[in-house]
């Protein structure tokens, strides 16, 4: 097996089951900072004995008490536990607590329900199970409980009694549950949820129309199963992983180690068939575990990093999240960074396997928040509201907020992507999908196992394109584009009322950057899938955020294609046509800011 690590991203080649848990919560694989002779820290192992949900549950610990921290000179907690498939052992855990005990904070470092030497079933961050797993821990941090084998702190700052100065941090399945927690207790003072979720419904199955809020859709989406079955693989997994297993760890033959509910959310996914009850059911459980239902509740101030190259959790997800909590009253500023689940570290970027919290831009903003937020002062500049890592320049943008769509384009009969209504032209144009996957946005697997990952690609006759002409100046787009289309489809509209979600149209819009040598590239291999309500009426598809520079010179390509290789697509085959005319066409609209 050979690793390389950068900050987020790792590559393993080895056993399937083995090395995809630890490429999964590659989003937090941190080595942390070399260890001097001797550490500004003393570091000791514990477990708790939880009550969480309907269950008693083991935790596994590591407290991290900074040099000089006692009754007299507490200092404040930071609360971390790993990503999905590791444990407060693994690079992108432990490494956080050094980090911040090398900074003067205690440090409480724990693996995950269902994860490590921690007990009970995975739960997927269910707010009333591992929300309650965290607040248990910070009764301890706050003096209101002992660790099992006797052990107290007196040494972390308290607001009052049992009521602990504590903050949390961590990425991807580490991410969601620091707003589970903060939901259920509002002792914790500060959050930054890394690479993490707004709609587990959304994530695994996404729908980018019909959003009544965020990114939620009442239509079950379209199955993002490599991704998907990638972490049920994990999770059912573990024996593999960890031989002697905790025996709450275990379920049922069928189900071994997530929650029932969750085995059957996957099972139906994997399926294909969707009839609406059970749909239904399984969307309403999904969205039950994710932060789109509990955020009402969250009062931390929460600092959110997203990644752009995230085909998991895109930076519509995190947008989701950052609207609401600012919406209801809660401080929440949003940082756009480069490296997401799907790689994409950048130069300078947060990195603890070289120590830079003091140096990167993102590691200065998590200092500050905690400088304000847990050392309680005031003055720190916390940064902008929004900012946004851009590669052209190297570094970050800022704003007041996510920008706003601003330029639109219209879909010509033609092929053409035109600037006014009045050039498009009349027409009408085809495509149809076949039995297999035709077009290729990007793999989840292939590169755990050591496969190279091909370039994205679209088949002839199973999509539709349209192109603009090469641009006379650089267009910087920031945030999400937008589109409004219409298509006909009888053999779709024949069966879409038919029950069953899987019968209704399933589409794809993607954005290309076509070269002046006509090579197209994918902003980072991001599409949209969608699982269309009503073909007999216009919809309007919401595209993954971006950020990204068009360079003068090069064309914009928007496209609708029939499948997609990482996605489940289409049952039976459905002809899709367009028509457009200069009173009735597709809209394409992109949040472009001015550029610098």
């Amino acid at each position: 097996m050979e690793v390389f690590v950068s900050g987020a991203v790792s590559r393993w080649r080895g056993p399937l089951v083995a090395v995809a848990g630890a490429a999964l919560a590659a989003p937090l694989l941190f080595a942390g900072p070399a260890r001097a002779a001797a550490d500004p820290y003393a570091v000791t192992p514990l477990t708790f004995t939880v009550e969480a949900g309907d269950r008693v549950c083991t935790v596994d610990a590591d407290l991290y008490r900074p040099a000089g921290a006692d009754a007299d000179a507490p200092a404040p907690a930071v609360l971390t536990t790993n990503g999905f498939g590791g444990s407060k052992s693994d690079g992108s855990t432990d490494a956080i607590g050094r980090a911040f005990a090398a900074r003067g904070y205690v440090g409480l470092v724990y693996s995950g329900l269902g994860f490590g030497a921690s007990g009970c079933l995975i739960t997927l961050d269910d707010p009333a199970v591992d929300g309650e797993a965290a607040s248990a821990l910070v009764d301890f941090l706050g003096g209101r409980r002992a660790a099992d084998d006797g052990t107290t702190v007196d040494f972390v700052v308290r607001d009052a009694v049992g009521d602990p100065r504590v903050g949390m941090i961590g990425g991807s399945y580490g991410g969601a549950v620091q707003l589970a927690a903060a939901a259920v207790d509002p002792r914790v003072d500060a959050l930054v949820p890394l690479v993490t979720w707004n709609d587990l419904a959304y994530a695994l199955a996404p729908n980018n129309t019909g959003a009544r809020t965020g990114v939620t859709s009442d239509t079950l989406g379209v199955f993002k199963w490599q991704w998907t079955n990638g972490f049920y693989l994990i999770g059912e997994g573990q024996p593999l992983l960890y031989p002697s297993l905790d025996p709450s760890r275990f379920n049922r033959p069928d189900c071994l180690h997530f929650a029932a509910r969750a085995c059957e959310a996957i099972r139906l996914l994997n399926s294909g068939r969707y009839p609406a009850e059970r749909a239904a059911a399984m969307l309403d459980y999904l969205r039950g575990v994710s932060p789109a239902s509990y955020l009402d509740r969250v009062e931390a101030p929460t600092l959110i990093v997203q990644g752009q190259a995230d085909s998991l959790f895109n930076l519509n997800e995190a947008t989701a999240t950052y609207r609401t909590l600012r919406a209801q009253g809660t401080e929440t500023k949003m940082i756009w960074q480069a490296w997401g689940h799907s790689g994409g570290q950048a130069p300078g970027e947060l990195d603890l396997s070289r120590g830079n919290l003091d140096t990167s831009y993102v590691g200065r903003r998590v200092l500050a928040w905690f400088d304000r937020h847990l050392r309680g002062r005031t003055g720190t500049d916390t940064g902008p509201a929004f900012s946004y890592y851009r590669a052209w320049r190297g570094g970050y943008g800022t704003a007041d907020d996510v920008p706003g769509l601003s330029r639109t384009l219209y879909l010509s009969g033609d092929g053409a992507l035109v600037e006014d209504r009045s050039q498009v032209a009349r027409g009408s144009r085809e495509y149809t999908n076949r039995p297999v996957a035709t077009s290729h946005s990007e793999s989840s697997i292939a590169p755990l196992i050591g496969l190279p990952d091909p370039h994205p690609y679209d088949t002839e006759g199973t999509y539709l394109g349209w192109r603009s002409a090469p641009l006379t100046a650089s267009l910087d787009v920031v945030g999400a584009p937008r589109a409004t289309l219409k298509v006909v489809s009888p053999s779709a509209e024949r069966v879409q009322d038919s029950g069953d979600a899987a019968d209704k149209l399933v589409l794809f819009a993607k954005i290309y950057d076509v070269g002046p040598d006509g090579s197209r590239r994918l902003v980072n291999r991001l599409v949209s899938p969608v699982r269309v309500p009503d073909v007999t009426r216009p919809f309007t598809v919401e595209l993954p955020g971006i950020v990204h520079r068009y360079e003068a010179g090069h064309r914009l390509e928007f496209v609708i294609a029939a499948s997609d290789t990482a996605y489940f697509g289409n049952r039976g085959v459905k002809p899709v046509t367009v028509l457009s005319s200069p009173e009735d066409t597709g809209v394409l609209e992109l949040p472009v800011v001015p550029a610098d």
